[in-house]
């Protein structure tokens, strides 16, 4: 769950880059679950382009990015 769906105030925490990304790989030697594979996923652009909306004749996503994320983060929170 995330802190607005919870009515609390966000933690948010600073980090290098290089700092999570030595952790990942070294995740990755152990088989631990947030390795450097998962660390790039949850980084990469999630970025609809107008041309794969336009292929696929979507004119507006049927939710907001901020409502997909509340709705994925419930669903993983249950």
């Amino acid at each position: 769950m995330n802190a607005a769906s919870q009515s609390k105030k966000a933690r948010i925490w600073n980090s290098s880059s290089a700092l999570i990304t030595f952790a990942a790989k070294v995740r990755d030697k152990l088989h631990l679950p947030l390795n450097s594979e998962r660390l790039k996923k949850l980084t990469e652009s999630y970025v609809v382009s107008n041309k794969l909306k336009k292929t696929l004749g979507i004119e507006k996503m049927p939710v907001s990015a901020e409502e997909g994320m509340r709705r994925t983060l419930r669903a993983f929170g249950k």
